[in-house]
């Protein structure tokens, strides 16, 4: 039989992942998804509260004191 020929009917090539119902939430997942979008609006408003600041470090290259 040529390689790859016959793949489709082996039971160990078809393992597919199960669809989970997307109608079914428990509420673990209801807390999961509520702290996630909490945590994403945080962060947006961290990012924007320290976007207009600059630079963090403002030394550059740094030089030791000999000359």
């Amino acid at each position: 039989m040529p390689s790859g020929a016959g793949t489709g009917t082996n039971p160990i090539h078809n393992k597919k992942p199960k669809k989970k119902e997307t109608g079914e939430e428990d509420e673990t997942d209801k807390a999961f998804k509520l702290k996630q979008a909490a945590d994403k609006k945080a962060r947006e408003e961290l990012a924007k509260k320290a976007g207009g600041k600059g630079p963090m470090s403002g030394g550059g290259i740094k030089k030791s004191g000999k000359k």
